[in-house]
């Protein structure tokens, strides 16, 4: 997906009615010496910065349970969408661990430190309307007899991202990423990068042509 220049959006859903996903399986994990479990969760917390780390937008589509490792991929990417009958949170401490796939750090980064101790402390499941409340997903929607309809407000809020100049969208979710971990000076300088990246583009002269010409225009991501 990283290298593919056809994809423009990531999707996540499930396959699985009800279920986004549920996190670790304590099962197979209560047979795993404390080393098997170090490397488990350092595999996973890698996973997931490869997905933080795609150059493309990517959505979750929560329609069911978000638990544990489960809100951790869903925190991993760009933006969140939610059925208000989902359930989310970061459970671990009521299973005596805490998060370790990056919930520590994407979550209090998503909502705010106090609410993210807050769900962390407690280990509390929210469902999709308190999600919104709190700005844990850009959207939440009632659920269908399909069972799928937070994946069906998923595909509508990419298919308006899929029309914007591709190069340009890269370049913003470089700057927004690289920009929130530093001052704002540095952000700025960083900001300044990617937009020179993207002055010399097809897609920028395509787009200053579209206009004067009252066109809607054709990017081509180059």
């Amino acid at each position: 997906i990283r290298f593919d220049e056809k994809v423009r959006v990531v999707v996540f859903k499930s396959e699985v009615k009800g279920v986004f996903c549920a996190g670790a399986d304590l099962k197979e994990r209560e047979k795993m010496d404390d080393a098997e479990v170090g490397l488990f969760v350092k595999r996973l917390r890698n996973l997931m910065d490869e997905i933080a780390a795609l150059p493309v937008p990517t959505i979750a589509a929560i329609d069911g349970y978000a638990l544990g490792g489960g809100l951790e991929l869903a925190l991993a990417c760009d933006l969140r969408v939610a059925a208000s009958s989902a359930k989310m949170g970061l459970i671990e401490t009521t299973r005596g661990l805490l998060p370790g796939a990056g919930g520590t750090q994407r979550l209090p980064r998503c909502i705010g430190v106090a609410l993210a101790k807050e769900l962390i402390f407690t280990g509390r499941q929210i469902d999709g309307q308190q999600a919104f409340s709190m700005g844990l997903v850009n959207h939440t929607v009632p659920q269908n007899d399909e069972g799928d309809a937070a994946y069906q407000r998923a595909l509508t809020l990419a298919k308006e991202i899929l029309p914007q100049a591709p190069f340009a969208v890269k370049g913003g979710k470089l700057a927004i990423n690289r920009g929130i971990e530093v001052d704002i000076a540095s952000g700025m300088a960083i900001e300044g990068m990617c937009y020179a990246q993207n002055i010399p583009t097809r897609d920028r002269q395509e787009g200053m042509a579209a206009f004067r010409e009252k066109r809607p225009p054709r990017f081509i991501g180059k």
